[in-house]
């Protein structure tokens, strides 16, 4: 891997000189040093820690080139996951476009939830229901490999990106393009467990919000109240789930109160919430009556 960095024509800049004017160019991020160091090993095709070791190696133009241009594009706000094609999630690194959500690390708790929900128990029928990048899908598959796992999505483009995750890693996932559960319940299947991190974000606060300038509006936009997916889904699981199925929902920081209301009077259900590392509603936790 190191052998690229001495390929091609040898510009004037050294590693040091090309993070020292990166961080100039950057100086705004909340992350300047950690931001220009991924861009430039990825530009180089080695890891952070070569930066380190070897300060003082030069750079080709064609690799001068690539990272200046990945540094613009930092410099107007463009996430560091879309201008490397990667994200990594839980114990994978997934391949990430502008065509799908970034995994962000609250979802990696409720990836943790459904590993511990299902941990020494039998083979069960799993579903991620608007899979996105599959991060959910496809890293608990890798888990728990003998599970039948299922994943949908409305979006044909994320659903190529989860599926080519899920080939990288060997994932068994069985994907299927359309509206949330429907895919499921068309073909009959039934589920032991269902996960899903629907758009929870009111459709007015997403409008003054970064993360909408570049990634999918139909992945974060939940309507009025943030909840107009959730409160789809809560009609429909009935249909694709058996009974005394598990379902984990991802929700806002605000919402635990309201989405425990909506599941009690819609589903007779006791739903609890959990809280992520900062305190704050993550997880809605419930089960269907057995």
């Amino acid at each position: 891997m190191h052998a690229e960095v001495s390929a091609g024509v040898k510009s004037l800049m050294t590693v040091r000189k090309a993070l020292r004017a990166a961080r100039q160019a950057l100086a705004s991020s909340e992350s300047t040093d950690l931001d220009t160091q991924v861009l430039l090993s990825h530009a180089l095709g080695v890891d952070r820690t070569f930066l380190f070791a070897h300060p003082e190696k030069d750079l080709t133009d064609g690799q001068h080139e690539a990272f200046q241009s990945a540094v613009a594009r930092r410099a107007v706000g463009e996430p560091i996951a879309y201008i490397i094609g990667a994200k990594g999630f839980y114990d994978l690194d997934l391949l990430v476009t502008p065509a799908v959500l970034i995994p962000r690390p609250e979802t990696e708790l409720l990836l943790e939830e459904a590993l511990r929900l299902t941990e020494g128990g039998p083979s069960l029928t799993v579903a991620d229901i608007g899979t996105g990048s599959g991060a959910l899908a496809v890293t608990y598959a890798r888990h728990r490999p003998t599970a039948k796992v299922y994943a949908t999505e409305i979006s044909g483009d994320a659903l190529r990106i989860a599926r080519r995750n899920a080939d990288a890693v060997g994932a068994k996932v069985a994907f299927f393009e359309g509206d949330l559960a429907e895919p499921l319940i068309e073909r009959g299947i039934q589920i032991d467990l269902l996960m899903a991190n629907l758009p929870y974000i009111a459709s007015a606060e997403l409008a003054v919000l970064e993360v909408s300038r570049f990634e999918p509006r139909l992945a974060l936009d939940g309507g009025a109240d943030g909840l107009d997916a959730i409160r789809r889904l809560l009609t429909r699981i009935p249909a694709v789930g058996r009974a005394g199925a598990h379902v984990l929902l991802e929700i806002g920081a605000e919402q635990g109160e309201a989405v425990a209301d909506l599941v009690r009077d819609r589903l007779g259900a006791h739903c609890d919430i959990l809280q992520d590392y900062a305190g704050l509603d993550r997880i809605a936790r419930f089960r269907l009556s057995a």
